[in-house]
């Protein structure tokens, strides 16, 4: 059996299928390929078993989104690494052995992430991750190479190997004994910042995530869910909410919270000045739908907390007052 599992989710991507899965096959000699179809009804099973009959198909029962979409699949592949990769992702010629590597010398390092490039402006770093994830003291992420909607070229600044908090669920490695111990993505999320919660949990059990520019990957985004849409924003706003209630050491937890859901009330005035009527209406429903899932998910607090915000504690207060448009501004 080979060590890693390239396994690809899909829903309705038969076009995707075919534009990104050669590079895939082309360039993973070293992983066993599956898609995990979320019960499509396009094409998409029949372009992979027509156009790529060495890849492995495990068809889920229904479009169970991002996270139960992949907790299902996961059950039946045994390889020692995961590979998680979106649907909209080429991958380059080597990008596999930098993180085998790391995961055969550093037994302490549980995830990593390769650098995420722009496939439609392959000089720049990609929304979805960059060069690896952190968050501030309220639970907000960023990355380095993108900041809010500041993303920036790609200058060889981010060319390292380094301790991150979260890696993005674009193109996403984990052990596979990590994955399982940690009951896998929160079903409960559907789609956006899960990655971000099964990070943390991995934090908080000590294990470490890592991003390496040796491994690149580029990535269309928004493929599935584009950023204009308002099931977006309000998955975002909720989740990340619900993150922190999961997360946070028991002391900071009602006082961020609290500061929190005033800052996303901030964020809603500036979607109403710009026009976007259903954002603002979208933070909202993520708002009054936190409030009806808050202590069912208090109870889903492991024994051990910490807290990992990344040297600042307010990137709103740095990019939005001090002009901090990109990492290096920040500090």
């Amino acid at each position: 059996m080979k060590k890693i599992a390239v396994v690809i989710l899909n829903w309705n991507g038969a076009k995707l299928l075919e534009q990104f899965l050669p590079s895939v096959v082309a360039f993973s000699d070293e992983a066993t390929i599956y898609v995990a179809d979320n019960a499509s009804t396009d094409a998409s099973i029949e372009v992979i078993q027509n156009q790529f009959p060495s890849v492995k198909i495990i068809q889920n029962t229904g479009n169970f989104g991002f996270a139960k979409g992949y907790n299902e699949a996961l059950k039946f592949v045994e390889e020692e690494y995961y590979a998680l990769v979106n649907s909209d992702i080429e991958v380059t010629e080597n990008w596999l052995a930098p993180i085998l590597n790391i995961f055969e010398t550093q037994p302490e390092t549980a995830i990593i992430q390769p650098k995420l490039l722009d496939f439609k402006k392959k000089t720049h770093f990609e929304y979805a991750g960059g060069a690896g994830g952190f968050i501030d003291k309220f639970g907000y992420p960023f990355c380095r190479g993108r900041i809010f909607d500041t993303v920036e070229e790609d200058k060889n600044q981010y060319d390292d190997e380094m301790e991150i908090f979260w890696a993005t669920g674009a193109c996403f490695f984990i052990r596979k004994e990590v994955y399982r111990k940690l009951n896998g993505f929160d079903d409960d999320f559907f789609a956006h910042q899960e990655e971000i919660d099964l990070c943390w949990r991995a934090f908080n059990l000590g294990y470490k995530t890592k991003y390496t520019s040796k491994s690149i990957v580029y990535h269309v985004g928004g493929a599935t869910l584009n950023e204009g849409n308002p099931r977006k924003t309000f998955l975002n706003f909720r989740n990340s909410l619900l993150m922190l209630t999961k997360n946070l050491p028991k002391n900071q937890l009602f006082p961020i919270l609290f500061m929190r859901l005033c800052l996303d009330g901030l964020a809603g005035i500036q979607f109403i000045l710009k026009g976007k009527f259903k954002h603002f209406w979208a933070i909202i429903e993520a708002h009054f739908t936190f409030y009806h899932l808050v202590f069912q998910f208090y109870k889903k607090r492991n024994t051990t907390q910490k807290s990992n915000y990344y040297k600042i504690n307010s990137i709103v207060y740095r990019y939005f007052i001090k002009n901090g448009k990109v990492f290096a501004d920040l500090f």
